[in-house]
């Protein structure tokens, strides 16, 4: 009987991760679930609750579409089989039934900044989803953690994630950059603004502020927005037509292609500020720049999923294999 394999997915980056990865699978049976949780985050979902993540409304929309578009099997929850390997693209939720399951996460790219609801979190165990994607790792209810590299391996330990656990392989959507370097992106000379949906996921964000310091850092240059998919289109556009006349909005479109046609780059906490990096851009970012440039994904010409996928083909094959073994075959930073 066929192996069979659960891919839990999130966002659209997320899920184009999972599906990059199970590619590497041809043998084996594959099944795709958008995020899910237990107990009451399961009946807030049923009942419309919880819109703003990925668990419900537009995330887990654009999600089902992708899945169905890709012809990939849907097994909402993961309820239908039971499972050989499981493969997530975040612990902030651990759901009852894979925990006895060998799983590896997925890091998606940058998380969110540790600000106090991280440190309540840690430090009197409360539901990690409280602090976001800050405590992305923390959790350590996986076999192992595929991480983007030895920064940032570095960066999760730090955390709390256990050492052991973290396996340096690169990460799909951001282990091949140069790939955006030719394209047709029909501007040129331009100060990129890549915003984000702080606001929609209950955050705190001062738009007009950002705005207006986009403009000044851009000192005449043509402003171009890019907005993020879970924002409100309609309100950002009025918005941005308001405190930066002339300046363009895309609300679709690739993000790296125009990342790498730009002069500049102007972020908040979006991963998209290591593609300004790789390509040498101006970039403005809430983080510090020297900091990112430590963690910047490695670039191993796109076969992180494949390295990825390897990993857990050989937990399938040999699953009393020791953890230096694990390390020694699939570990960027020792091979």
């Amino acid at each position: 009987m066929s192996k069979k394999i659960l891919f839990i997915c999130g966002s659209l980056n997320q899920t184009t991760m999972m599906h990059s990865i199970s590619q590497h699978f041809k043998e084996y049976d594959c099944f795709f679930t958008p995020y899910y949780g237990d107990s009451w985050i399961k009946y807030g979902v049923s009942k419309g609750y919880g819109k703003f993540s990925i668990l419900n409304g537009p995330f887990r929309i654009r999600t089902e579409e992708y899945l169905r578009e890709q012809n990939l099997t849907m097994d909402y929850r993961g309820e239908k089989h039971d499972y050989d390997l499981v493969y997530t693209c975040a612990d902030l939720i651990m759901p009852k039934n894979i925990r006895d399951k060998k799983v590896i996460l997925v890091q998606e790219g940058m998380t969110d900044p540790e600000n106090l609801m991280f440190y309540l979190v840690k430090y009197l165990k409360l539901y990690r989803w409280l602090a976001s994607t800050s405590t992305m790792g923390i959790s350590n209810q996986y076999t192992f953690f595929c991480v983007a590299s030895q920064g940032y391996r570095d960066f999760f330990i730090r955390k709390g994630a256990k050492a052991e656990k973290i396996i340096v392989t690169g990460i799909p959507n951001f282990d091949n950059l140069k790939q955006y370097a030719k394209n047709d992106f029909p501007h040129k000379n331009f100060v990129l603004v890549a915003t984000s949906d702080a606001r929609e996921t209950y955050k705190l964000e001062n738009r007009k502020k950002l705005i207006k310091d986009c403009v000044r850092i851009a000192n005449g240059r043509q402003l171009i927005f890019k907005l993020h998919p879970n924002e409100n289109i309609e309100r950002a556009t009025v918005e941005i037509n308001k405190y930066a006349p002339g300046a363009l909005v895309y609300s679709d479109g690739n993000i790296n292609q125009m990342i790498a046609s730009s002069d500049a780059l102007i972020t908040k906490f979006s991963s998209t500020v290591y593609v300004g990096i790789f390509f040498g851009k101006e970039v403005y970012s809430y983080y510090d720049i020297n900091d990112l440039k430590k963690l910047l994904p490695i670039q191993n010409n796109g076969t992180s999923a494949g390295r990825i996928a390897g990993l857990g083909r050989h937990l399938m094959d040999f699953p009393d294999a020791s953890n230096e073994e694990i390390h020694a075959l699939f570990d960027s930073g020792q091979n």
